[in-house]
């Protein structure tokens, strides 16, 4: 198989192609890039058994043929060599020969056919959504997804998806998030909830920040598959059970605040500074039209802010992870939010005013 290419067009094929791939690999053959070459077009393919992601470069002078080549050492070199360079790929048998003006290099490839690939899945649901709806579901909730837990079906985000409307959630137990869009779907029978794992989501997040137009979804039992443009990412599902999360969503309350979003983020940026860099706890006291903003650490030293908000109500002191406040505060667009509070031991809805398609709910701690 020979292939002659630019580097602008290989250099973000291999770039996406490495995020996926594994440093520490027990299969060899994991941590190469299968490279496929047809009549004009040219697929490279890489997984790490949970995910794949394949992207297909086409109008490229090529030839017939497969061979799995090393992944990081193509993606190096191709970021080496100067920009507008043309690329010649000539691979035979163990042997993969790259040549660019005046460079040359020689690399060791294995058999295409040995590749693993996922291959096609008995598809269960499928529908196109634009680009930018399926971004806002994503970004809205990635954050709260739980990292290592021994819960496995909380590293990732849940996909519940009915006739109309598609909803993402996401929890670590102590804080969670939710965002739903009008979807119009076809169903075969009640709604139907998936869990995409940890990288399969970072993953569909990077194929989300490029390209435009509408994303293809196919889900089956076990796998989910998302195309846009010329990329199509594979992932596994995750086999388990989501708990109900709608029981943790507390209702409308009594005591309702509004706040200017990037004041309160400001604010809280700048006393979670002094806060106690294990538990991150900052102490809010919510009083007529005023928040105090209060964290402390071991070094005994404190922060205070004092913040305006629009509140009514008696006076009630929370104690939050400040973490879990910056990050909810970070994804909402709006310029103001909402925040419920039914008592000081219980969670906190926040939301942007105005707009219920995103809430966030976060546990109360001890301080």
């Amino acid at each position: 198989m020979k292939i002659k290419i630019s580097r602008e067009v290989l250099l973000p094929v291999l770039q996406a192609a490495n995020n996926v791939v594994e440093r520490r690999q027990t299969l060899p053959i994991l941590s190469n890039v299968l490279v496929d070459g047809s009549a004009g077009a040219v697929r490279f393919t890489s997984t790490d058994m949970e995910v794949e992601l394949c992207a297909e470069v086409t109008d490229v002078e090529t030839d017939s043929g497969t061979a799995a080549l090393p992944a990081r050492k193509l993606l190096d070199i191709c970021r080496a060599l100067p920009s507008g360079s043309v690329i010649t790929i000539d691979t035979d048998g163990n042997k993969a020969k790259l040549t660019s003006g005046r460079s040359k290099f020689s690399l060791a490839a294995m058999r295409g056919d040995e590749f693993p690939s996922v291959g096609n899945f008995s598809t269960q649901v499928e529908f196109s959504l634009d680009k930018q709806v399926l971004v806002d579901l994503v970004e809205s909730t990635l954050f709260a997804m739980a990292h290592q837990d021994v819960r496995y079906y909380l590293n990732g985000l849940l996909f519940e998806i009915d006739g109309h409307k598609v909803r993402a959630v996401a929890t670590d137990g102590h804080r969670l998030a939710l965002c739903e869009k009008e979807v119009k779907v076809e169903l075969d029978g009640e709604s139907k909830q998936y869990i995409i794992p940890r990288k399969g989501v970072l993953e569909l997040a990077r194929l989300l920040s490029n390209g435009e137009g509408e994303v293809q979804l196919s889900i089956g039992e076990n796998h989910v598959r998302a195309t846009l443009g010329s990329v199509t990412l594979i992932s596994k599902l995750v086999d388990g059970r989501f708990p109900d999360y709608e029981r943790v969503i507390p209702g409308e309350s009594e005591f309702q605040v509004v706040a200017q979003r990037e004041d309160l983020r400001a604010g809280l940026g700048r006393a979670s500074i002094l806060s106690n860099e294990k538990f991150r706890g900052v102490r809010l006291t919510f009083k007529k039209e005023t928040l105090v903003a209060v964290a402390h650490n071991p070094e005994q030293e404190e922060a205070e802010e004092e913040m305006e908000i629009q509140y009514a109500g008696d006076g009630i002191e929370v104690g939050f992870n400040v973490s879990y406040l910056l990050d909810v505060l970070g994804v909402i667009r709006a310029e103001q939010v909402r925040i419920d509070l039914v008592d000081a031991q219980s969670s906190a809805l926040i939301r942007a005013v105005g707009d219920d398609s995103a809430r966030y709910v976060v546990m109360p701690m001890r301080l």
